[in-house]
């Protein structure tokens, strides 16, 4: 199976400026990102798809090819699948090579565990599905536990979900997307199913499952404070260090 990955992060972020190239640890944000994508066994080539030069610069800098993403791919409307195909496209246009699947990393997740990409594509070779994407636990964010404000006076509390549940051990699991990682195949992704945002996803749709604080998503001050303290106090999280073994690292990748 050959394997693109494709590191999207676009110049343009109006909750952090110019967050992909800020400093965070002792190196420009999205190095954190290719460092993961280049330590990725099952990954045959990298690509980084941008519209700014600093964040292209910090590609080259790590000998990564560089897509010059356009404008129209680039704004707070473009999405992520649109982004991918027009870098699929360009980087299979370089190498005149087709890829079977495809990896799609955000610039602004600096925290992975180191075998969430291999894990990934694991489970895309193994079952066969179009897409894996990485999700962790809600945990005290349940959504039986949340609450809707309305009624008569529009400032009622109503349950947001209609339940009894009391004890947090008694909550089914729920799960929400990370944004470490997600896996496609190449005939997926091009997929487009018109008022089906995600049928690019296709409709065999598998998960890995991080534990909470394995992946940090960056998108305000307050989460580059909090991903600098992690990485600079102990590079293991804490769930490495209760030993406790997330489903990324319970066996050999071959």
């Amino acid at each position: 199976m050959n394997t693109l990955c494709i590191i999207l992060a676009r110049a343009g972020s109006k909750g952090l400026p110019r967050k992909n190239v800020l400093p965070l640890a002792g190196k420009p944000m999205i190095a954190w990102t290719i460092d993961h994508a280049q330590g990725s066994r099952r990954v045959d080539r990298i690509v980084l798809s941008t519209d700014g030069d600093e964040i292209a610069q910090v590609g080259r800098d790590h000998s990564i090819e560089v897509i010059e993403r356009p404008a129209d791919l680039a704004g707070d409307m473009a999405t992520v699948d649109s982004a991918a195909r027009h870098a699929v496209l360009a980087a299979e246009a370089q190498a005149g090579v087709r890829c079977d699947a495809v990896v799609i990393l955000y610039g602004n997740v600096p925290l992975r565990p180191a075998d969430l990409t291999d894990c990934a594509l694991a489970k895309l070779a193994e079952t066969g599905c179009d897409s894996v994407q990485s999700v962790c636990p809600v945990g005290k964010m349940h959504p039986y536990w949340m609450k809707r404000i309305g009624g008569d006076t529009g400032d009622t509390l109503l349950m947001y979900q209609d339940n009894a549940i009391y004890r947090r051990q008694e909550l089914p699991p729920v799960y929400m997307l990370d944004g470490g990682v997600i896996v496609v195949t190449r005939a997926s992704l091009f997929t487009v199913v018109e008022g089906e945002p995600h049928g690019f996803l296709g409709r065999d749709r598998r998960a890995v499952v991080t534990q909470p604080g394995e992946v940090m998503d960056i998108d305000s001050p307050l989460d580059l404070i909090v991903a600098e303290a992690l990485m600079r106090s102990d590079p293991l999280s804490p769930w490495e260090r209760a030993g406790v073994r997330g489903p990324w690292n319970e066996k050999v990748l071959g």
